[in-house]
């Protein structure tokens, strides 16, 4: 019950946090998404994004995260109020953008052909893969521990719902040609996940190799060194019908990355 409870308050919190830093918009265009002309008309620009260790984390009333730094940094470049929004929910991500509550999904996004029906995406930003998440081996008798891939066969694995990553885990049931579960979680975020897994609510999660790294002080009985995927490079997105902002992100972004200010931002999230 205590465990439980933690996991509704962290739900809990992410909700304040957005409604005491990030006030609702209320304009009539909210209902259809923005190009990059009618953003910079309105000097807004309005992002959603994960709320993790990584992307946008609050500590008192200090904001910081990789993805939360760069959208500053682009919106600062471009002479754009940021209003930037988090959200544990994928689903919910993506449906923001798709009605145009948001005009950037700025967390990090695998591309696949199936992401790529819902959404455009911005040049690679960073590179990264999915992780099993379980606890470690409590010996040679430990039946649960998983050593590869093969092993996950039969196995439930909790994953965000909707997330790319849950297209991988199909396609790796037919490599290994045998049924791969998948337990689909909205309520939470990947930490949560993490958290449930820790406390042996859960056995098996998977999540960003990234955001498990930035959990294993908090977490030290966790093992994530099976990955379930290759590297890959992971994007923003931004709606289809916004094509000159993607444009506009692209041409920022191929200058910014060779900067010494973004390879110190990357250093200071991915490179501990």
């Amino acid at each position: 019950m205590k465990k439980t409870l933690i996991y509704i308050l962290s739900g809990i919190f992410v909700a304040i946090m957005a409604f005491l830093f990030f006030p609702k918009q209320t304009t009539s265009k909210e209902n259809r998404p923005r190009d990059y002309a009618e953003i910079t008309e309105s000097g807004v620009l309005r992002a959603i994004t994960a709320y993790n260790a990584i992307s946008f984390h609050a500590d008192g009333d200090t904001v910081s995260g990789f993805h939360y730094e760069l959208l500053n940094a682009f919106a600062q470049a471009k002479g754009l109020k940021p209003e930037i929004t988090p959200e544990m929910s994928f689903s919910k991500r993506l449906e923001g953008i798709k009605t145009g509550k948001y005009d950037i999904l700025a967390n990090s996004v695998a591309v696949t052909t199936e992401s790529k029906d819902s959404l455009l995406f911005t040049r690679p930003i960073i590179l990264n893969k999915q992780v099993l998440v379980q606890r470690k081996s409590e010996g040679k008798t430990d039946s649960s521990y998983i050593h590869s891939q093969l092993e996950l066969a039969g196995k439930t694995l909790h994953m965000i719902k909707g997330s790319p990553a849950i297209l991988r885990i199909h396609n790796l049931s037919n490599e290994i040609g045998d049924t791969i579960y998948i337990e689909e979680i909205d309520k939470y975020g990947q930490e949560q996940l993490l958290a449930m897994v820790a406390y042996g609510d859960i056995d098996y999660a998977v999540c960003d190799e990234s955001i498990a790294k930035a959990s294993l002080d908090d977490f030290p009985q966790l093992d994530i060194e099976t990955a379930v995927s290759f590297s890959q490079f992971y994007s923003w997105g931004v709606s289809k019908h916004s094509p000159t902002l993607l444009d506009s992100l692209n041409a920022w972004l191929n200058d910014y990355i060779q900067t010494p200010a973004f390879k110190q931002l990357r250093k200071k999230y991915y490179n501990k």
